[in-house]
């Protein structure tokens, strides 16, 4: 069911180009992504309404969801998961008010200072994906952090869905009402990105876009980026394990398992030291994906080209598989396992033991489930409150501190051949400032 690459003995330069990965093409699907961007750039609302009715089956009247459907939503929602939602909300709320950086000021010299302030994004668009799956939690995971942030203006934006009569699904809905949003449009796709991108009449521009989507929203995201913010391009889940023969193999399938439900090119690869520990994980997986509603779906996942599983010689080496892979999710189950993860360099977010799986980081650990893929770990972090802030240098000189400093201006300016910069500090004064 699933392949499995022996790296015992020495590992190669390059790790990344053996090891096991999804592959996907946004390059590709820029080019078909364009013009969708394009129409709605310039017919605004109507466009994303056609756009709406093409992709998804759905007429729609206006993209915005009646305050009276949000409310609706949660009125009916399962009180089972309502709880779940609200306790979800509570530990997100408990992890990400704790990211909130302070303002800073360093004092430079007598006189001179300079504070880096922290400031909010105006407006954001937060896409919550449907389709195969339905996903609340991704709602928590995105308003949250931009909550806590101090957003002013937050909209949120998932697929019309034809069963519930053009509006998102009702646990979406019912999810954006615990969280007191308001604005909510029925937009999927590309569609949506560039919605917020440029502004419809019934969706006011956005100055950022965030959150996990399919190919689509992935290239409508790398073609906009400039013209509106994004926090990352999402590729298909992932999970990476890095286990040694102290793991539970029925623990480790099961991991395995629960990412690969999401999609057919989703990941799942597990590193170990234990050829032991491998086969029973072999042994393990037909009976639990048997058992399991989306064993199709499943079968594909383990059995393609993205998912392994990697023999190595020493936990220290399977560090660097790992480092290399720089997984979404990444799971520590060794002897050790708190020592052993703080030896991780790459990873959008690590578990540590047999009782930190990923599920419990996708609803209920507090942390965040918008994560780095495809490798991005090792230069992108997961969505948080820094996303949404941005750094101000504010720069305050008194008379006297610029004149200490004015020799040192006009020395670099001249360097570089910019004598207007040494001027525009020498106007301040009624004396040649020394070259």
């Amino acid at each position: 069911m699933i392949s499995r690459i022996d790296l015992r003995g020495s590992l190669p330069g390059d790790l990344r180009e053996v090891l096991p990965r999804a592959e996907l093409d946004v390059e590709a699907a820029l080019e078909k992504v364009r013009p969708i961007c394009e129409d709605v750039r310039h017919r605004g609302a109507a466009a994303v309404r056609e756009l709406t009715a093409r992709f998804d089956g759905v007429e729609l009247a206006s993209t915005r969801v009646p305050a009276a459907e949000i409310s609706r939503a949660l009125d009916e929602l399962d009180p089972a998961v309502r709880a779940a939602l609200e306790e979800s909300i509570r530990r997100a709320r408990l992890v990400h008010r704790d990211q909130r950086r302070a303002d800073t000021t360093t004092q430079v010299v007598p006189g001179g200072s300079v504070t880096e302030r922290w400031v909010p994004v105006g407006r954001v668009g937060l896409y919550v994906p449907g389709g195969r799956a339905v996903y609340p939690s991704s709602v928590v995971m995105n308003v949250v952090p931009a909550q806590e942030a101090g957003v002013r203006s937050l909209a949120v934006t998932s697929p019309a869905q034809k069963e519930f009569g053009g509006l998102p699904h009702p646990t979406i809905l019912a999810a954006c009402a615990l969280l007191g949003v308001e604005e909510v449009h029925a937009v999927g796709g590309a569609q949506a990105v560039a919605m917020f991108a440029y502004g419809t009449e019934e969706c006011p521009r956005a100055d950022m876009v965030t959150g996990p989507g399919n190919i689509w929203v992935a290239a409508a995201k790398r073609l906009l980026k400039g013209r509106i913010g994004i926090d990352s391009e999402a590729g298909p889940t992932e999970i990476a394990i890095l286990a040694d023969e102290t793991a539970d193999p029925v623990h480790i399938a099961a991991d395995l398992i629960s990412q690969a439900e999401h999609d057919v090119i989703a990941a799942a690869v597990l590193v170990t030291t234990s050829v032991e520990l491998a086969d029973a994980v072999d042994k393990e997986l037909p009976g639990q994906v048997a058992a399991t509603r989306h064993s199709e779906r499943i079968t594909e996942a383990l059995s393609g080209r993205q998912s392994g599983i990697v023999l190595v010689s020493s936990v220290g080496d399977g560090l660097e598989v790992v480092d290399a892979y720089a997984a979404e999710h990444l799971e520590i189950q060794t002897a050790d396992a708190r020592e052993v993860a703080a030896r991780v360099r790459n990873a959008g977010a690590i578990f540590i033991g047999p009782y930190a799986p990923v599920s419990l980081g996708d609803y209920m650990a507090g942390s965040n489930h918008v994560l780095p893929t495809g490798g991005c770990a090792c230069h992108s972090s997961g969505l948080s409150v820094q996303t949404f802030l941005r750094g101000i240098h504010v720069v305050d000189y008194t008379r006297e501190a610029l004149a200490e400093a004015a020799p040192y201006v006009c020395a670099l300016a001249d360097a570089e051949d910019l004598p207007a910069h040494g001027a525009a500090v020498r106007a301040r004064f009624d004396w040649e400032v020394p070259s």
